[in-house]
């Protein structure tokens, strides 16, 4: 798996990002049966301030938000609750490229603080979260969002962490 990661905020690198991304998103491929070896995500590390901008451009929301993710391609299941479409790469033997993450500091660290969870396994969960948005899970419908979060939970009790829903 290769994780193209751009530190906008140092605190991400000092947090050890690179390896709570790379772990995280190796077993939601794993667990969803696809060779983790085969694919590329670009995550960018970034703050609050960042996060903001690219959520007003892109969802016209003018606030920070913890995650957002940006497919390559759409492999949203037509009807709610049934599974995505697997990614193809482009070119036969070539990395699938799944799309990028945005994830922010100080939100992520605010909802840890608030949940009183452990910040690493937050992002952890997050991560998950944002890898699952790549792969075509969604929770804007009822059934998907069951779906993806039911995911979500099998993913992060492999590794050894709560339910973040309980």
């Amino acid at each position: 798996m290769t994780i193209e990661i751009l530190f906008e905020d140092a605190r991400w690198a000092e947090a050890g990002l690179d390896r709570l991304a790379e772990t995280a998103c190796r077993e939601t491929l794993a667990h969803l049966g696809f060779d983790p070896g085969a694919h590329e995500i670009s995550l960018l590390a970034c703050d609050d301030m960042r996060i903001a901008g690219l959520n007003a451009s892109f969802r016209g929301k003018s606030a920070p938000t913890n995650v957002l993710s940006w497919p390559t391609e759409d492999l949203a299941a037509e009807a709610d609750g049934d599974a995505p479409l697997p990614p193809e790469p482009e070119i036969e033997g070539a990395p699938v490229e799944l799309g990028d993450i945005a994830i922010a500091w100080e939100t992520c660290l605010r909802e840890a603080r608030e949940q009183g969870k452990p910040f690493n396994d937050h992002v952890t969960h997050l991560m998950v979260h944002g890898c699952l948005h790549l792969l075509g899970y969604d929770h804007v419908r009822s059934r998907d969002a069951a779906l993806m979060e039911g995911i979500e939970v099998e993913i992060l009790a492999k590794l050894g962490l709560a339910d973040p829903y309980d």
